[in-house]
């Protein structure tokens, strides 16, 4: 069973249970006698007039250390996968029955390469992702002067009076961790609007063009002292706008903003999708979209250029809410799209302290953050989801947000007893230790992304204090209370690769190693326990667990293969894992150069 510590043993197999001589029942099936991996259910024989499938329609990927992540969590050293050519699992086993089973499969050798089911991000922006790539690139510069290096580089490419748009600065990477101003892109872009989203998506970096942009598209004056309800914008000594607009006062700004051009923004969407298929990404959940995003996915698929399942998030209470109503869920015929959720926001991020906090900011006194709605007023919102059918999935990062949002579950879910349930909290952040086992009481799902502590753990003490670490990031203590975990990236605020994920989840770690023993380390996972939190938990927040998530027969064969052992490596090289291949519904989506998908 999963161990639910962090694996400290070289060669083992975190709670994997070993089989070398799988244990093979007898399954009929369409093609006949095929194998199953022990603990599958026996399925039914078929009449004798059934038809017989083609043995040289079945692919047999053989010859590989299979981590099925099936209830038992077997692990299969020398195994062999049956795949039919409509993409399903046939059977799974030992390497020498398989083969003898299906000699005259369609057969891939992988010479003893480590096979496991295909990664799922419970939170990531595909959309976003796509709209990055059409964007200057600021994540990761070390400053200022390296944020408009960076702006001006990518500015020779622009014609004359376009927007200069960017996204990804951090000013807490720089040397003076002060907000930056509009003054300082006045300065070198005089001639464009200019508008840059930081890294987390909840603050935002303008130019007095773009300002006044936005005053003419929403025909007010920006100055004074007011505020926006769940925003703050950050004044001069004027009482003019700086530059930075937090949360809902970037709203103020977004309408001002041109689109990216629909030929750019669809080639960006088919290089989004290629990374992520390349990373050993077979589905992604994406939280947030418009009904014209919808569209957009379905015309990739339609053209046969999604090689991902999406599970789309619907943005809040709007028309994508009012269609999920009207319609009911969304189920795509080619497995390729979902939508069946809904995602609302209690509050803005951290690291531009918009996440709402019970107490002061402990770098900024007299700052608590920002909800973005009274309790009745997200409650509502919340019911109108609900009364549907459908879903829900909140944005929570501080704990007094995260607290709000339990309590309304609390409040709302007796009156809805026949909603599917599994609703979720989105990030789950930053928690008081007492709202801790409300998870697994109440059956809220964490959705979190590890690689979110290991980018704000340089900081995050100065902005929470000491004492209020106890309930940050806290995968090990939600786990042992029984509270289901699917992980994901959030990307593009942290980079997609979900071996980054995992390294972080099982070493609390950077990738230098730093600090030693790990950032709060009694809150590490086992690697197992990590993996199943991007496999088959995520696929269980997305109501898809009979489908994906593992490896069995009756299952779509999505799997990944990868250049060494993920569950016995140092931990350490946990970040370099590279994909070999992806395969989703049995075909081979992504193939690194060098590999061979059948022979």
């Amino acid at each position: 069973m999963i161990n639910s510590g962090t694996d400290k043993r070289e060669g083992k197999h975190a709670g994997f249970a070993m089989n070398g001589h799988i244990n093979l029942l007898s399954v009929t099936l369409l093609v006949g006698c095929v194998l199953a991996v022990a603990g599958c259910k026996r399925q039914e024989a078929p009449g004798e007039d059934a038809p017989a499938v083609p043995e040289a329609a079945v692919t047999l990927v053989s010859n590989a250390r299979i981590y099925t992540f099936d209830p038992g969590d077997t692990v299969i050293p020398e195994g062999a996968l049956a795949i039919s050519s409509t993409g399903e699992i046939l059977a799974i086993g030992d390497r020498q029955p398989m083969e003898q089973t299906f000699p005259g499969a369609r057969r891939l050798d992988l010479g003893g390469l480590t096979v496991l089911p295909g990664l799922i991000d419970a939170h990531g922006h595909l959309f976003g992702l796509a709209q990055s790539l059409t964007q200057a690139d600021l994540v990761g510069a070390t400053s200022k002067a390296e944020a408009i290096a960076r702006l001006r580089e990518f500015e020779a490419a622009l014609p004359d009076g376009a927007w200069l748009l960017g996204h990804g600065w951090d000013q807490n990477d720089w040397p003076d961790k002060a907000l930056p101003g509009r003054a300082d892109l006045d300065a070198e872009f005089p001639n464009r609007p200019v508008w840059l989203e930081r890294i987390d998506g909840h603050a935002a970096w303008a130019n007095t063009l773009a300002i006044a942009a936005a005053r003419r598209v929403a025909d007010r004056d920006l100055s004074g002292d007011w505020q926006p309800e769940g925003g703050f914008i950050h004044r001069d000594a004027d009482g003019a706008p700086s530059g930075i607009f937090v949360d809902t006062a970037m709203g103020l700004i977004l309408p001002a903003v041109p689109a990216a051009a629909p030929e750019l923004l669809d080639g960006a969407l088919d290089r989004a999708t290629e990374m992520l298929a390349s990373l050993g990404l077979t589905g992604v959940h994406d939280p947030g979209v418009n009904r014209s995003v919808i569209e957009l996915y379905r015309a990739k698929i339609a053209a046969g250029a999604m090689p991902l399942r999406i599970y789309a998030m619907a943005d809040g209470t709007g028309e994508a809410l009012d269609w999920l109503c009207a319609n009911g869920p969304l189920d795509d015929p080619s497995g390729r799209l979902q939508m069946r959720s809904v995602k609302l926001y209690a509050d803005g991020a951290l690291g531009s302290r918009g996440a709402a906090l019970l107490t002061d900011y402990a770098d900024d006194p007299g700052n608590q953050g920002l909800l973005f709605a009274p309790d009745d007023a997200l409650q509502e919102q919340m019911r109108s989801v609900l009364s549907c059918g459908l879903q829900l999935g909140v944005h929570a990062i501080g704990d007094r947000a995260n607290r709000q949002v339990l309590d309304a579950y609390e409040r709302l879910l007796p009156e809805f007893p026949h909603n599917p349930g599994r609703h979720r909290i989105e990030h789950a952040q930053v928690l008081d230790p007492a709202d801790v086992p409300r998870f697994a009481t109440l059956g809220v799902i964490a959705a979190m992304q590890p690689t979110h502590a290991t980018s704000d753990m340089y900081w995050a003490e100065e902005r929470l204090g000491a004492q209020r670490l106890a309930g940050a990031y806290a995968w090990r203590s939600l786990a042992d209370t029984g509270a289901i975990l699917a992980f994901g990236s959030d990307f593009p605020v942290e980079r997609p690769n979900p071996m980054l994920g995992i390294h972080a989840a099982v070493s609390r770690q950077d990738s230098a190693g730093w600090p030693e023993g790990g950032w709060q380390p009694q809150e590490r996972l086992g690697r197992a326990q990590a993996i199943r939190a991007f496999t088959m938990d995520a696929a269980r927040a997305a109501f898809m667990e009979d489908l994906v998530g593992s490896l069995e027969p009756g299952k779509r064969a999505d799997f990944i293969v990868l250049d060494r052992d993920l569950m016995v490596v140092p931990v350490e090289e946990i970040p370099a894992v590279q994909v070999l291949q992806t395969w989703l519904d049995g075909e081979p989506v992504f193939q690194r150069a060098g590999q061979t998908p059948t022979q």
